[in-house]
């Protein structure tokens, strides 16, 4: 009983700690430094070997990166921003997603398995970019003062009521909506990957305090595929939800009205 009880408290749960990754071969350079690069790599020659031989008819590789293509700018171009201005910003809206994505999903991918935006300081860097394109795109429609009244002055509110709503309006629509951006993403990442390590960890350890344990060791094991596969889904709808919202924030910024 007493030698069970050691193996418990030898068990050391996961936590934040697990994400903080060495320098590569004693190096400034991380693991999710390196993710980064890969993705925007691989994200690059896909899309280049998909359109460079293009043909009435299609290859499967053509096929493949024509309906990647004809889904971000449909359904996250011109269903969000609008017929008449989604089509300039298509090329930011779809290289975001499947970075996005790509990066995501890279916590499935044997000998990687590590989601890069589950580093704040990654997702965060990706916000700022998004936050400076919205807003630019929002001052060179309404310029610089007609933009930030815009977003700050609610339409048809008048009175001392103001005196509340403008500085409301102005946090939440100009300051507060990269952090959300940012952490949704992060938290989701950061999230599931903390609880695989979990149910991978905790099943191996259960499995070695002997064999009374070794049947909730198998559960948690089963637990951890599940949950894996559920990720892989969590992975695309988060890329979406970003690339979503930054659709609407470009959309918010250069409307007429609010």
């Amino acid at each position: 009983m007493t030698s069970l009880l050691i193996k418990a408290e030898s068990f050391t749960p996961p936590g934040p700690a697990d994400f903080d990754l060495p320098g590569i071969a004693g190096s400034g350079v991380t693991k999710p430094m390196l993710q980064v690069v890969l993705a925007a790599i691989l994200v690059f020659a896909f899309f280049y070997l998909a359109s460079r031989k293009r043909a009435m008819v299609p290859g499967k590789l053509q096929f493949a990166g024509e309906e990647a293509y004809s889904f971000v700018r449909n359904s996250l171009g011109r269903d969000i921003i609008g017929s008449h201005d989604f089509q300039k910003f298509v090329p930011y809206l779809f290289t975001l997603f499947f970075f996005v994505f790509l990066n995501n999903f890279f916590a499935t991918i044997p000998f990687i398995q590590f989601p890069t935006f589950s580093r704040s300081g990654m997702v965060y860097g990706l916000a700022a970019l998004s936050w400076v394109i919205y807003n630019a795109a929002g001052m060179v429609k309404h310029g610089p003062i007609g933009y930030l009244k815009l977003q700050s002055v609610p339409s048809g509110v008048g009175g001392p009521i103001l005196l509340l709503l403008v500085p409301l309006e102005f946090m939440s629509n100009i300051l507060v909506r990269p952090v959300t951006l940012a952490l949704r993403l992060f938290a989701n990442m950061f999230a599931g990957h903390l609880l695989l390590i979990l149910f991978a960890l905790g099943g191996e350890h259960l499995i070695q305090m002997g064999a009374a344990y070794v049947p909730v060791g198998i559960v948690s094991w089963i637990l951890f595929i599940a949950v894996a596969m559920l990720e892989v889904l969590i992975q695309f709808l988060q890329a979406y939800v970003f690339v979503l919202l930054n659709a609407m924030y470009i959309a918010g910024a250069i409307a007429d009205e609010h």
